[in-house]
């Protein structure tokens, strides 16, 4: 399983993702630009010395990101993590060749991204609240298709 940031913004968030990662042991691929110098001091703290122990794909657009994904045999679904969905992540069967998709912190992805996703999902949240920080998102839901994995699979 892989986590894609597209155009990520915050190099805290960022960083907390690559530690995430390197955690529960997924690659990630960022999708350029970003709103920061990628190897910024701040990213490199939040993600300490996690960084170099995760699997990291640098895409210059979204357009490469899509083409070395096509490419690569082994990619499976896109799911996007979404506030414009209606399907909760709880209910979905997630599988190991999955990339769960993050937008930027601003203002998420735009439509032409959001329509090439395979499946979008939502975690659903009380009345008002508009999102959760895309680190926590990650975590979410990542854990939930750890447990699902889990499930079949005998973890080490």
């Amino acid at each position: 399983m892989r986590l894609a940031l597209f155009e990520p913004d915050i190099p805290q968030n960022t960083g907390a993702v690559l530690r995430l990662a390197a955690c529960f042991g997924l690659g990630v691929d960022i999708i350029f630009p970003c709103g920061f110098v990628f190897d910024d001091a701040r990213l490199r703290r939040a993600g300490m010395d996690y960084i170099d122990r995760v699997d990291l794909r640098r895409h210059t657009s979204w357009p490469a990101y899509l083409a070395a994904a096509r490419t690569n045999s082994g990619a499976g679904r896109l799911v996007l993590l979404t506030t414009r969905a209606a399907a909760p992540y709880h209910t979905f069967g997630f599988q190991p060749g999955d990339t769960l998709l993050l937008g930027r912190e601003s203002s998420g992805v735009p439509d032409h991204v959001h329509d090439a996703a395979d499946h979008r999902l939502v975690i659903p949240l009380r009345p008002g609240m508009r999102s959760l920080n895309v680190a926590m998102a990650a975590a979410i839901v990542a854990a939930e298709a750890q447990r699902q994995f889990s499930l079949s699979v005998e973890l080490p």
